[in-house]
């Protein structure tokens, strides 16, 4: 234990590496910056070798700071876990940033399941399509959409992004129904330009989908583009999974058995650093088997 340093120099390390700012770290630890900057001098004095690149106006970490600091951000999540698990508690807020359709879809339906479970965690969620910081956000999780998980974060994946072709069954009478793939090149398209037509049409066999003629719209969120198929607006490309309860009520149509991916999914993800922390653990457990159902 002689070889530890100050806990006081590792905390103001750990807040100062989290926020690259002097400044803000002394706010959050409630000490001066000075104080601060003492701390990591003592710290630094230890290890024999700078953990910050002093330049003007900002800060970076060293080679030896960068290597240390998840590291040192592991260790304080242990220590938290291991004192909330404890008190017998998950405490605090889960906050959650999620795109729009996963979390419309899904998430909005089955929360209240998990608050039932955990009442004594109160629950927040935010509704983006945009990329959240979780180094700079007071966000516990996101679910995201794309190919990979970030460096430095821990993911599961939840559910494949696969997609086929639907619409209103209104729409499909208005052309005597659709029953090849090609009847669906008759009628207008939702965010005509979304490339997952083109790969959904290739893959069904049918060549030369193009743009000509057709407007273009940007709805910019599949749970959008779903309500515009079930106006009747036109065909929109979605994950059908999404859509059982309007396939269900008759509000929407899948022509077509085919799904075709572009290897897209949707993930839960959170910092390494977060991994243990008995609030995430929660919600991780009870999603995971959750999700698993989703596509089937």
């Amino acid at each position: 234990m002689s070889v530890l340093p100050p806990l006081t120099a590792i905390r103001a390390f750990e807040a100062v590496a989290r926020h690259l700012s002097f400044t803000r770290a002394a706010v959050e630890l409630g000490m001066t910056q000075a104080a601060v900057s003492y701390q990591i001098k003592i710290l630094e004095e230890r290890v024999g070798t700078p953990l910050f690149l002093r330049r003007p106006r900002q800060i970076a970490l060293a080679e030896a700071g960068a290597r240390l600091a998840p590291e040192v951000s592991a260790a304080f999540e242990t220590l938290h876990a291991a004192f909330a698990q404890t008190q017998g508690r998950v405490a605090g807020t889960l906050s959650i940033s999620s795109v729009p359709t996963f979390a419309s879809h899904f998430l909005v339906q089955h929360l209240g399941l998990f608050q039932v479970e955990h009442p004594e965690l109160a629950v927040r969620l935010e509704s983006s399509p945009r990329v959240i910081d979780f180094a700079a956000e007071e966000f516990d999780i996101a679910i995201r959409g794309g190919k990979s998980i970030a460096p430095g974060l821990t993911g599961h994946k939840l559910l494949p992004a696969d997609f086929s072709p639907m619409l209103s069954p209104r729409l499909a009478e208005s052309i005597g129904g659709v029953k090849r793939p090609e009847d669906l090149l008759k009628l207008p398209m939702v965010d005509a330009d979304d490339p997952w037509f083109a790969l959904w049409f290739e893959q069904a066999g049918v060549l030369g989908y193009s743009l000509d003629m057709r407007p273009i719209t940007r709805l910019g969120a599949q749970n959008l583009e779903a309500a515009a198929a079930i106006a009747g607006r036109g065909v929109a490309m979605l994950t059908p999974a999404f859509y059982a309860e309007d396939i269900a009520a008759g509000r929407l149509i899948q022509p077509f058995d085919l799904l075709a991916s572009d290897g897209h999914a949707y993930y839960l993800v959170y910092p390494e650093a977060r991994r243990n922390a008995p609030k995430i653990k929660a919600f991780r457990d009870w999603l995971l088997p959750l999700a698993a159902s989703l596509g089937k």
